[in-house]
């Protein structure tokens, strides 16, 4: 997602998640630390992590930035790059990673702690929190007898000047890439040329919610969690919006992973391997479902918050998050005009 502010320089950022630089098990001197390239909010992964360290004695180097800015360092610094765990906002950046073959293979163990469709058929790295495709709208502007059956409807010419869409973001990216996956390149094409002529971009999600809300656009393309966090907040953004879930197994109820991975040229990949099974564990998975993220939680056995729609009704189409195309779906919106 777009972080207003933030620079296009990495954040780096030395920390025990249990709080305490001392560590356990010894001092910080004696304690093995692990490079994390982060993309992901930096206050759930904090929170997910947390007691982290306490348990292994690992202490816990960040740098945090946006998933392609990240990626894209990886790959440059090839076998020489410093991290250890790549962990990602939405999962087509850290599957250009796989694609470079820079990602170690995760332990089964580890991977059985997630459902499979929240992880790639090559198991070089798994699914650590998901997102929900949305659409949000303001039940005054759009009565909810006139919301499009499908995502794609919102190409057709009776939607101009009525949709928006944060097209730079990672996020409506991911939703792209995932259409890419199940409609093909020339219904990808289609659909944007039509977004292209129909829609206004914005620059953030929670930009796309305030227009909605506030009747400049009839509806617009995000992800559910920023409307669930702006309730549990009193509504300040979005206090008349509302969310159509299109379910149906329909490209507009694309499920996007936050995905976790292991460096191949990791010195530590014994440790790198703790730090994703720990992320994917119940431990970690319950404080996701605990915590005021309110994205979903993909540990087995591990149920979402109770604010949120259960997983299984959001009858969401069936996408190998593996195959999520991030290099193609660039061009493809340049081609049009979105980027």
């Amino acid at each position: 997602m777009n972080r207003p502010g933030r620079s296009t320089a990495t954040a780096i950022v030395v920390l025990t998640v249990s709080g305490v630089l001392a560590g356990c098990g010894g001092g910080a001197s004696d304690a093995e630390t692990l490079t994390v390239y982060s993309a992901q909010h930096e206050s759930l992964v904090r929170t997910m992590l947390e007691g982290f360290t306490e348990e292994t004695g690992i202490e816990l180097e960040f740098r945090d930035a946006n998933d392609a800015e990240l990626a894209n360092q990886i790959v440059q610094e090839g076998e020489a790059s410093p991290a250890d765990v790549f962990l990602t906002e939405n999962s087509p950046s850290i599957d250009v990673l796989d694609d470079e073959g820079l990602l170690a293979p995760l332990e089964q163990a580890t991977l059985d702690q997630v459902g499979e469709r929240y992880r790639p058929e090559s198991g070089n790295w798994t699914g650590f929190a998901a997102r929900s495709t949305v659409l949000v709208y303001n039940p005054a502007v759009l009565p909810e007898a006139e919301l499009p059956a499908s995502i794609l409807d919102l190409a057709d010419p009776e939607w101009a000047g009525r949709i928006g869409i944060a097209a730079g973001g990672a996020d409506f990216q991911a939703i792209v890439a995932a259409l890419l996956a199940l409609r093909g390149e020339e219904g990808t094409r289609t659909w944007l040329a039509g977004l292209e002529r129909n829609a206004d971009i914005y620059q953030s999600n929670s930009a796309v919610m305030k227009a909605a809300d506030e009747g400049e656009i009839d509806a617009g393309v995000m992800y559910h969690y920023y409307w669930y966090r702006d309730q549990a907040e009193g509504g300040l953004v979005g206090d008349d919006a509302e969310l159509h879930f299109f379910r149906n197994q329909d490209p507009g109820a694309f499920l996007s992973v936050s995905g976790a991975g292991v460096l191949a040229s990791s010195d530590q990949p014994e440790q790198a391997q703790q730090l994703v099974a720990y992320l994917t564990g119940p431990e970690a998975q319950q404080r996701l479902a605990e915590s005021s993220a309110l994205e979903y939680a993909v540990g087995t056995g591990v149920a979402s918050a109770e604010a949120l729609p259960p997983l299984e009704e959001l009858e969401a189409p069936d996408v190998d998050p593996g195959s999520l195309d991030q290099r193609r779906v660039t061009e493809l919106m340049q081609e049009v005009g979105l980027l």
